[in-house]
């Protein structure tokens, strides 16, 4: 399948969360990273926001070479990665990455070091929610938060996101699935169905 550029402005926050982990003080400014001295003030969120995910929307399977496989929107913009793979379609996006870990997450060791890395090097990150969920490829961490997307290239606009983060773990592999949109848009049901979809091989 085409690989496409990654100009959307969506994805970009979960990027630069991965690039800006353990980055040090001096490389930061570099890529962009925002010291938590330097948070900047949440956006407004819009009072009528695009991005809710149609009804009709068709969903069809994507099959990682890393062991799992997951529905994702068909036709939106695709682009693979070194970790995983993401998907984009306007302000909407899914970004799924993998990585090794030595034991499963849990809410206490999400909280003490995912949030606290997420809050560092996100932009204007607002944790709601930390939680152990039962879904059908078995227990899972869901973290929801909101976050400021990155500014636009053109307009230097930018969009208050609303983010749910979900942590698989299976023989030391933790994938990472990112489900965001603007913040108010509808995509319960469409967010569940791609949560729940999540099988591992």
């Amino acid at each position: 399948m085409k690989t496409h550029s990654r100009k959307t402005i969506g994805v970009l926050p979960v990027l630069a969360f991965t690039a800006c982990l353990g980055t040090t003080a001096v490389l930061a400014p570099v890529l962009g990273c925002l010291p938590a001295s330097a948070a900047e003030k949440p956006v407004q969120p819009e009072k009528n926001p695009p991005g809710d995910i149609p009804d009709t929307q068709v969903f069809i399977d994507y099959t990682s070479p890393e062991g799992f496989t997951l529905k994702v929107p068909e036709g939106w913009a695709r682009s693979d990665r070194a970790d995983g793979a993401s998907f984009v379609d306007k302000l909407d996006g899914v970004v799924v990455s993998v990585s090794k870990a030595d034991t499963a997450p849990t809410v206490d060791s999400v909280k003490a070091n995912d949030v606290v890395k997420l809050e560092a090097a996100g932009r204007a990150v607002r944790v709601s929610a930390v939680k152990q969920v039962k879904l059908p490829a078995g227990a899972a961490i869901r973290i929801v938060y909101t976050s400021n997307s990155e500014p636009n290239a053109v307009t230097n606009r930018q969009v208050r996101l609303e983010n749910e983060r979900y942590l698989y773990f299976k023989d030391g592999k933790l994938v990472v699935l990112e489900l965001y949109a603007p913040k108010g848009a509808d995509n319960v049901d469409q967010w569940q169905l791609m949560s729940n979809s999540f099988r591992w091989k």
